[in-house]
């Protein structure tokens, strides 16, 4: 094939690879009910039967309905407008509503909490929907349901007829936005939001304070964003407007104010608070720095007295974040006051004076009537059984936390800037197996929550490298313990992923254009074919590789690839469909898919090298545009001896094994999702045995 065909079947060719499962997952008109609900609820039944969504559909609201529930009722009908390009009514139906919502309990606050009831009931049939629920919330979460459950049917959508009864597994279900390191505005953080509530995460944990900012205003001590944000910064009425559209969606928000690390951004108005003299500044690099609150003084605490006493009034959840994490102690070790102090009161070691601070602290904050929430360093034998330890370290700190009583919020495994797979995520239980942990104390474990933390991130990069993950950490935490079907949860992921693209986030548009900004004119579809094989390294790897800073401009190929792109799991469905010992000779419609797969990285290898050679950032990749023909090739030669039965030459094997093995190296920023199945496939055409009738 010449490059001039190479390039003009490569679009459709990328189509067809990448979004295959996408495209045939919706049920076609007349066919039995195809489950695409994320999370999976705790009991759902089909049954005979489905209801048009058509120009009569309407509802109506019973019981003891409130103003946020009134309101999501007006942005399901607009979001379900959207969906199926009918128009429907907006306002509530007098009698004989299609859709009946019944909430038996009125809403106590204009804040969701902790605890609150958000079980519901969801019943459709051939003429009605009926949605019960024990609180507004309840209500919120079945409405999510509902609008998942829409599907089109030939020329028509229509909601199958089930019988859902539903209630969350844990009932603290985060995400972290680290906002410290990278600011993010406002939008970024209403359509965060909106994709929570899809997917029914009720917690947003706002890191708020950083070494590189403090992004909140404190009207109390002006100086704190005023000379430790370099600008940017929420105003208090912007808080206020986020919290508002947060618990219009029945998510919490809780602060993080990291102390006594992690404490640069404070110090630079108030270098009074630190442990050394100073002078401070806003810090560009990441890491661990020494800057640390000074917590032997009084006047450190009447500061954080005042300023969290601020910030309890701000913040209405009862729960409110001290971070905790990473201080090293190096400013404390050398201040001859802090050691006098610390010998005054037999404090041993920094961990030690570090509990002191935090039982300090703790009580601050009772007197707001607030409940302190640490990172696991926090965790020592004098801190009061009311703190709430979040894991991020091994699984065994909240183990102890909770043998100690404590109440936990596992994180460990749901750090996303790790690139973890869904699948990884989706596995990692909150209460880990084999935690040996009683029931009683299994029971204080709230839940978890996924983090993003800023380092690598941009306005412009965070949702792609939020969601669709962030779904997937989201049925751990809703559905059953039981619900472990990997395959059954990517199926619902593409879905689901196109459907959190309806919401305005932009994992998907902003890859897609951030790679039309690296190819240029020349875009012909290479470029997103060689991205489709790739993603981001870890963020240890990309610090080690880039030594990125605040000023690091994210805009390179490891920016617009997606963490667990969606070619990674369809190639190994491919090559377990095509090596499955059950069929003889073998799935042949596999191995003829991925037979195209590999031929067109082959094809469209000269197109990307010509695009590098005049691309200075695609230049960056030099390595990893040469593996990428070479991996084909393999995937290509493999599929050859497979079909024929014909073993490969002697030293075949090793050959391709070492090629894989270096390509797998990190290297670049970016690495290869696919090696995994290459070397599955190389082994069996080291071990091929001929195949009847080839």
């Amino acid at each position: 094939m010449t490059s001039q065909l190479c390039r003009a079947a490569l679009l459709p060719a990328l189509i067809a690879l990448l979004f295959p499962v996408a495209l045939i997952a919706q049920p076609a008109s007349g066919a039995a009910f195809v489950n695409t609900l994320m999370p999976l609820p705790a009991s759902l039944t089909a049954r005979p039967g489905s209801l048009p969504i058509n120009g009569s559909f309407s509802y109506a609201i019973h019981g003891n309905a409130g103003a946020r529930l009134s309101q999501a009722a007006v942005r399901f009908i607009g979001r379900l407008e959207m969906r199926t390009g009918v128009q429907l009514a907006r306002t509530p139906a007098a009698s004989g509503a299609t859709l009946s919502i019944d909430v038996a309990t009125p809403a106590s606050s204009p804040y969701p909490t902790l605890g609150e009831d958000e079980s519901y009931t969801l019943d459709i049939d051939d003429h009605s929907i009926a949605l019960r629920a024990k609180t507004d919330v309840g209500a919120l979460h079945g409405l999510e349901t509902l609008l998942q459950l829409a599907q089109p049917a030939g020329s028509s959508f229509l909601f199958p007829a089930v019988h859902i009864e539903d209630a969350p597994r844990f009932p603290w279900r985060g995400l972290m936005l680290d906002c410290g390191r990278h600011f993010l505005p406002v939008d970024v953080i209403d359509r965060t939001l909106d994709g929570m509530a899809a997917v029914k995460l009720n917690v947003l944990h706002w890191h708020l304070t950083e070494d590189q900012g403090f992004r909140v205003e404190s009207r109390v001590f002006p100086k704190l964003q005023g000379l430790g944000s370099n600008g940017l910064y929420y105003t208090q009425q912007q808080i206020s407007e986020v919290i508002t559209y947060a618990a219009a969606r029945g998510i919490r928000v809780v602060p993080e104010f990291d102390m006594p690390g992690h404490s640069t951004s404070w110090l630079v108005g108030y270098p009074e608070l630190g442990s050394a003299p100073g002078p401070y500044s806003v810090q560009t690099v990441f890491g661990i720095h020494d800057a640390a609150l000074d917590p032997t003084r009084e006047s450190t605490y009447k500061f954080l007295d005042a300023f969290l006493g601020e910030m309890a009034h701000l913040f209405p959840d009862d729960y409110m974040h001290i971070g905790g994490d990473e201080s090293n102690g190096k400013q404390w070790a050398a201040n001859p006051h802090i050691q006098a102090f610390m010998r005054a009161h037999g404090l041993k070691t920094s961990a030690e004076l570090q509990a002191y601070f935090n039982t300090r602290i703790e009580k601050i904050l009772a007197r707001y009537h607030k409940r302190m929430v640490g990172w696991d360093e926090i965790l020592s034998p004098n801190l009061p059984r009311d703190a709430v330890i979040q894991n991020w370290h091994g699984t065994e700190f909240l183990i102890n936390a909770a043998r100690q009583g404590h109440n936990g919020i596992y994180s460990h495994a749901y750090y996303l800037d790790h690139m973890y797979s869904a699948a990884d995520v989706f596995l990692a239980d909150p209460i880990p197996p084999g935690s040996d942990l009683t029931p009683e104390q299994s029971k204080l474990i709230l839940g978890g929550e996924a983090c993003m933390w800023g380092e690598h991130i941009s306005p412009l990069t965070i949702d792609s490298r939020i969601w669709p993950r962030a779904a997937a950490v989201a049925e751990r935490f809703w559905s059953p313990a039981s619900d472990r079907d990997v395959d059954d949860m990517y199926r619902r992921l593409a879905i689901e992923s196109i459907r959190l693209d309806a919401e305005g986030l932009t994992h998907l548009s902003y890859p897609e254009r951030a790679l039309r900004q690296l190819a240029g004119a020349e875009d012909d579809g290479a470029l997103a074919l060689f991205a489709s094989t790739l993603q981001p390294v870890d963020f240890s790897e990309r610090y080690r590789e880039q030594h990125t800073t605040q000023l690091t401009p994210l805009d390179q190929l490891v920016d617009a690839v997606h963490p667990d792109p969606p070619l990674r799991h369809q190639l190994e469905l491919l090559v377990n469909a095509a090596l499955n010992s059950d069929k003889d000779p073998g799935d042949k419609d596999a191995l003829d898919q991925l037979q195209t797969i590999f031929r067109y990285w082959v094809y469209a290898a000269p197109a990307l090298e010509s695009m590098a050679v005049r691309n200075p950032l695609l230049q960056l990749e030099t390595n990893r545009i040469s593996q990428w023909p070479k991996l084909g090739q393999i995937g290509l030669d493999a599929i050859t001896y497979l079909r024929s039965g014909n073993a490969p030459p002697a030293g075949w094997q090793a050959e391709q094994t070492a090629f894989i093995q270096e390509a797998a190296k990190p290297q670049e920023l970016v690495d290869f999702v696919v090696l995994t199945q290459l070397q599955k496939l190389v082994d069996a055409a080291a071990s091929t045995k001929p195949h009847p009738g080839q």
